[in-house]
């Protein structure tokens, strides 16, 4: 069995129905926990965004919006409907990836590609949630079976050339959902440089098609950070290669390292890496050079990153979609028995992983624990409801309401009664799309007043920041009730509200304020 031009030959009248039932079993689980989870401050961000559709935001672009406005027409402003089309989006990943695999190595392969990719961690947890890990991944998974694919046909076909366009409209709506979707096109441009069989494909049309069209795809994306100071490019190069880092080199490799290992498994990502080693010390394939390549680039990218910076763990994600391929296509898709043990391994810990999610059977306390950030945010927005009626003005209207940090403001806005927009003032914090949207610097007038929710300060002896920066602009500052925020009954954090009466027309000058520079 190779990657040739005959296609596979490897077919096992069970296996790829039994491939297809796991991609299908997979998915409705993540669309069962995306009906039940509540949504985090990140979707929440996301889903303001999808309000307020547009060729790009401050922090990525914007696919990711878009799929979260089609579902919210489809099921309303509710977790399933943020989150139902990036969840069937994602998955499609899974058969990409098995394609890919089958075309290598027959109908085994596929069936252990797709059954590794249901139950790694990273997938069980990245393509729940409504992020732009579930398009990027899903994009990029598809734009490798449009190279294994070109390369297994004639150089200069028709059909190599259609599937180089597939390709290109992949790619080109991976780099749309998130920019490390770059690093493909880059990766196989090396591989096609290494590879001398690999070269001749300079000389056909299909990987200049690919080129062209994802470049027409990334159009809109162009054009708004084009208009926007390059805002988004800027933003993303220093977040993922700044510097700052408190830990020592060491220190973040090792938590690049642990990090995978706790995404793919211990087991399967030994042995992912040794796919990809092993690809490329010994080129027999094309189209299995450029996968190991492509894995190899992306890995030593984030490797590099994290001599700069710390790493967060689903970043280097894309370097394990081609190394799945290559291990399901390992010997023509016979298994070996660490292959089994790691499978099995993968899905007992997204089984603990996925049971502690629904049921919290792991002893963390709820502060520790991430999935209770997703939590109590009903009712510190009922009594925000509660405070802003409280100041209703005599024709009806209520001060705006708003919060320091981008997820605070973005989750008091989806849980508040009509969602209405809720701005993040951003004092003293990194700079975000809210920077970018009318603030209430920008919007309210000389006398009005204002409603902030903010964080209980570690040092209780002073008032927050924010407060301290707004001292002086206001006629009143009045400190009102403190909310928990509980998850079953546990304390998750604390968020006091204030009131803040008659506004002066000034504002305080920070780095992150867009009309500082004005005033």
């Amino acid at each position: 069995m190779t990657d040739g031009h005959a296609g596979p030959t490897h077919v096992h009248s069970s296996a790829w129905p039994q491939a297809l039932a796991i991609l299908a079993g997979a998915t409705v689980l993540r669309l069962v926990l995306a009906a039940t989870l509540p949504l985090f401050p990140d979707e929440t961000y996301y889903w303001v965004w999808s309000g307020r559709l547009a060729g790009g935001y401050f922090d990525h672009p914007p696919v990711l919006a878009w799929l979260i406005a089609a579902g919210t027409a489809l099921l309303g402003d509710s977790p399933i409907g943020v989150r139902t089309v990036p969840v069937l989006v994602g998955s499609t990943g899974g058969l990409a990836l098995a394609l890919a695999a089958r075309q290598l190595a027959g109908d085994r392969a596929a069936r252990f590609t797709a059954l590794v990719f249901a139950v790694l961690p990273l997938a069980v947890a990245g393509l729940v949630l409504a992020t732009p890990d579930a398009p990027l991944l899903a994009a990029l998974s598809w734009t490798l079976l449009a190279i294994v694919r070109a390369l297994g046909a004639p150089a200069g076909s028709a059909a190599a050339t259609r599937w180089w366009a597939l390709g290109g409209v992949a790619i080109g709506v991976a780099m749309a959902s998130k920019f490390t979707g770059v690093f493909y096109p880059f990766a196989l441009l090396l591989s096609f440089a290494l590879h001398a069989p690999l070269r001749a494909r300079f000389r056909e049309p299909g990987p200049w098609i690919a080129v062209a069209v994802a470049s027409l795809v990334m159009v809109p994306v162009l054009l708004w950070n084009a208009q926007h100071d390059w805002i988004s490019f800027r933003f993303q190069l220093g977040h993922g290669l700044g510097g700052g880092a408190r830990e020592n080199l060491l220190q973040r490799e090792l938590n690049l390292v642990g990090s995978q290992a706790a995404l793919v498994t211990p087991i399967l990502f030994v042995l992912v890496v040794g796919a990809i080693v092993t690809h490329l010390k010994a080129p027999r394939h094309d189209a299995r050079f450029a996968l190991a390549v492509i894995a190899a680039f992306c890995a030593l990218f984030f490797v590099y990153s994290a001599t700069r910076r710390n790493q967060e763990a689903n970043w280097p994600a894309i370097a394990w979609l081609p190394a799945l391929v290559l291990l399901g296509a390992a010997r023509d898709g016979a298994r070996s028995a660490w292959e089994r043990r790691g499978a099995w391994l993968a899905g007992t810990l997204s089984a603990v992983l996925v049971l502690h999610v629904l049921f919290r059977i792991v002893p963390l306390p709820a502060r520790r624990d991430q999935v209770s950030l997703a939590y109590g945010w009903d009712r510190l927005a009922a009594s925000v409801d509660s405070a802003r009626r409280a100041l209703e003005r005599p024709d009806g209207s209520t001060p705006p309401v708003a919060a320091n940090r981008y997820q605070d403001a973005s989750l008091l806005a989806y849980h508040l009664p009509g969602h209405p927009f809720v701005t993040a003032l951003n004092l003293g914090g990194r700079r975000n799309q809210y920077d970018l949207w009318p603030r209430y610097a920008q919007t309210a007038q000389r006398g009005d007043d204002l409603l902030l929710v903010l964080e209980i300060p570690r040092d209780t002896s002073l008032p927050p920041g924010p407060i301290r920066r707004l001292e002086g602009r206001f006629g009143g500052i009045t400190a009102g009730p403190v909310v928990p925020l509980l998850r079953d009954g546990e304390p998750v954090g604390r968020r006091r509200l204030w009131v803040l009466r008659g506004w002066d027309g000034t504002w305080p000058a920070d780095s992150t304020d867009p009309l500082a520079a004005r005033r």
